[in-house]
């Protein structure tokens, strides 16, 4: 196993002060890097596992915060939080770009090679980044599909990849369709994979991740996932 470094870093966004994870890859020089966005709950050590993971296959990764440093046990607490959020795009991007500047300001970091990874509302913050125009070298989601606002995905400069389970209530058939007829329609390079079975946050594991109805871990595909988001910045972002 390769050495990696880990910090925690505050920053300030939303008006919190936000504690977000970094994990560096072993060596000194510039390595490309992954903003890794975490599910509505917000950070806990399944993504940061995840960002050490990614060091581990030597990129720089910073997984990012939503609540200022609370993950939100209560399901009514949590969708209060994150609901309004969802609903104003201008929000997201700033936790977004909030964590982005974390993520560029690391020396280790290539600023011409970063990808964005978000798994629910991470993965829909992700996808405002790509929406704004931000340079990334590839987004990549699961359980993130909302649409943006008309004509914005046109602003997306990168490939967009994004995973969804076939049973999952929250990102429903409808919203397949309708993400899939946004990103055509902005001429964008995508793909979206749909894993049979799988309900809302199957790639979390169980304990005590159960917030909401229609959310249940599926080993496999949780499996298979990581394994297509790993062979996506192979692809995207070579290290």
């Amino acid at each position: 196993m390769k050495t990696v470094t880990t910090r925690t870093v505050a920053y300030p966004a939303d008006g919190l002060t936000m504690v977000g994870h970094l994990a560096l890859p072993s060596g000194a020089g510039r390595r490309p890097a992954v903003l890794l966005g975490p599910e509505g709950p917000g950070l806990d050590d399944v993504v940061r596992r995840r960002a050490e993971a990614l060091a581990e296959a030597g990129y720089v990764a910073f997984a990012f915060d939503l609540h200022g440093g609370r993950w939100i046990r209560d399901p009514q607490e949590m969708l209060d939080r994150v609901m309004p959020l969802l609903a104003d795009p201008d929000r997201m991007r700033g936790i977004g770009r909030a964590a982005l500047d974390v993520l560029c300001a690391e020396p280790r970091t290539d600023p011409g090679r970063i990808a964005a990874i978000g798994y629910g509302t991470g993965g829909l913050i992700a996808m405002e980044l790509g929406r704004a125009g931000v340079d990334l070298r590839v987004i990549g989601t699961v359980n993130a599909l909302f649409p943006g606002r008309p004509g914005e995905a046109a602003n997306i400069r990168c490939p967009v990849w994004a995973g969804v389970g076939s049973e999952d209530p929250i990102m429903s058939a409808e919203q397949r369709d309708a993400f899939a007829a946004e990103m055509q329609g902005a001429g964008v390079d995508w793909r979206l994979v749909v894993y049979g079975g799988a309900k809302h946050a199957f790639h979390q594991p169980s304990g005590g991740q159960k917030l909401v109805p229609g959310v249940a871990y599926h080993p496999e595909h949780a499996q298979r996932a990581w394994r297509d988001v790993l062979a996506l910045l192979a692809e995207c972002v070579p290290v």
